[in-house]
């Protein structure tokens, strides 16, 4: 009998591109996966990302002012949101993002090695899932559909 993945999917929004991670709920390890360019094919694009990793539910960024108001970008994410809803049946759940890719272009720099744009992104949605499997140590996938 196969069994069903337990694996979510966090997303780091910018005008440009989409930094996507994964990670299971069982194993609680986000990594990066890939960094997709906004345009005509992105949600086709995503489709097949979910499809590949048999994601189960989606994680958004969702981003504020520094005392937790809603700014123009809130608004941005919450469109592009609803445009996810459109597009797909998984429950989509935010999670805040403030300083995550702050965090991952620090962190890349401290390695010391080249990067790109993009990796900064796909790290960035890394941590937004890691903050996401913090904030919910018990969650089930079953929990995240309501």
């Amino acid at each position: 009998m196969a069994t069903i993945p337990d694996t979510i999917i966090g997303l780091d929004v910018g005008a440009k591109r989409v930094g996507v991670a994964v990670a299971s709920l069982t194993a609680r390890l986000p990594r990066p996966l890939i960094t997709l360019n906004r345009g005509e094919a992105f949600f086709s694009m995503l489709t097949d990302v979910v499809n590949a990793e048999g994601a189960r539910a989606l994680v958004v960024g969702f981003p504020r002012g520094m005392q937790g108001q809603h700014t123009r970008q809130t608004g941005v994410i919450e469109d592009f949101t609803a445009e996810l809803r459109h597009h797909f049946t998984l429950p989509i759940q935010y999670q805040d993002e403030a300083l995550t890719s702050r965090h991952a272009e620090a962190e890349l720099e401290a390695r010391g090695k080249p990067y790109q744009r993009g990796d900064i992104d796909a790290l960035a949605a890394t941590y937004i899932l890691e903050d996401f499997l913090s904030e919910h140590h018990d969650l089930r996938l079953e929990e995240l559909a309501q």
